[in-house]
């Protein structure tokens, strides 16, 4: 298409550069990598792809959040904006983002010298598919998507054969302990009119069935809007932890650790006020999400840059499926019940979430781009 491309940045991340004249640089971004997950949506373009980590396992992986969605959208606005030279002036830095679900990609490219190399935006746009009715754009002003925690927890124990528990601390037993008491945090530790989310999404422990092992791993998923709040909650979890092992009489303390933390969304509101007509002549149907309780990298280019964001959602389900639905509220009621993002049946549908989100990314940072 004309760009200046280059690969490997932040590992596995691409900048396009499109030069057009004097004029700002304007960001646009999709990320790009896909999760653990084996595709069950029975598509014929399905994924069959299986990846090994860095520890031998291999899982199958499918973009269960509609990355794949991003990127063809994007790459759609830079084919439009490449062929309509014309109508603005300026720079157009297409970034191709890897581990986002990582929370460690956007860091990733901005330590590879995204900035120092390829230039500072004076905007970062952005969306991400949701399952909302295909053709809609949600784009709220302010703390618009939510921070985001992951730990990993390892309690341990001591391990004994199956048919002699009185020899062990048993720490399957003492993961279940920990998963029930953590359900408390949000409903007793929290404020009611603060907002926290705690998903354990993983707990790996022992390899048979008579056999206690010595040890077991909880993988904690953590969203809040405030620091405080987000405080709060780890250091009731660390608390929580070292109280079930002191319980169980485990012989060491717990290990709490950080894998990953990134800050909430922050929607720049004269940026949205700019942006919001170019978005509005793409989708009949521009909405305020509220809070979004899903994390995103994206505002960590914002800052690195010291850029405005603005980032919103982009429907991608059948609209079919929300027919009488005309609030943020009733739309949001309907799509409990439908595939969602990280769902091995996510699959937006291809028109018209690829048109809307080709033209908003192309009207939006046309609008930049005078």
């Amino acid at each position: 298409m004309g760009f200046e491309v280059t690969a490997g940045v932040g590992g596995t991340g691409v900048v396009g550069l499109f030069r057009n004249g004097p004029g700002p640089t304007v960001l646009a971004r999709a990320d790009m990598d896909a999760l653990p997950v084996l595709e069950a949506t029975g598509l014929p373009y399905a994924s069959t792809h299986v990846s090994t980590d860095a520890a031998g396992h291999q899982t199958p992986v499918m973009h269960a959040c509609g990355h794949d969605m991003h990127v063809a959208c994007l790459l759609g606005a830079c084919e439009r904006l490449a062929a309509s030279l014309d109508t603005w002036s300026g720079t157009l830095m297409a970034v191709f983002q890897p581990a986002e679900e990582l929370g460690a990609g956007a860091e990733a490219m901005i330590d590879d010298g995204l900035f120092t190399r390829f230039g500072k935006p004076v905007v970062v746009l952005g969306q991400h598919v949701a399952p909302l009715p295909a053709g809609a754009i949600c784009l709220r002003v302010g703390t618009a998507f939510a921070a985001a925690e992951s730990l990993k927890v390892t309690l341990h124990g001591r391990g004994a054969h199956g048919s002699r528990p009185e020899a062990s601390v048993d720490p399957v037993v003492l993961a279940a302990a920990t998963v029930m008491r953590v359900q408390t945090i949000v409903s007793r530790e929290i404020p009611a009119g603060e907002t926290a989310v705690v998903t354990i999404g993983t707990l790996h422990a022992g390899t048979a069935a008579n056999i206690i092992p010595d040890r077991a791993e909880l993988g904690f998923s953590i969203r809040t809007f405030s620091t405080d709040v987000r405080d709060r909650v780890v250091a009731a979890i660390e608390r929580i932890a070292r109280g079930e092992a002191a319980t169980a009489g485990a012989p060491r303390l717990p290990e709490v650790e950080s894998l990953h933390s990134f800050p909430a969304v922050i929607n720049d509101e004269a940026a949205c006020a700019r942006t919001r007509p170019a978005l509005r002549s793409l989708s009949p149907m521009i909405v305020d999400p509220g809070p979004v309780t899903g994390s995103e990298d994206v505002g960590l280019l914002a800052s690195a840059a010291g850029a405005p964001c603005v980032y919103w959602l982009l429907g991608g389900t059948d609209p079919a499926d929300f027919d009488g639905a005309t609030t943020i509220d009733e739309m949001a009621a309907r799509s409990r019940d439908l595939p969602s993002n990280h769902s091995p049946m996510f699959a937006p549908v291809i028109e018209p979430t690829l048109s809307t989100g080709i033209g908003a990314l192309t009207a939006a940072a046309r609008i930049w781009l005078q």
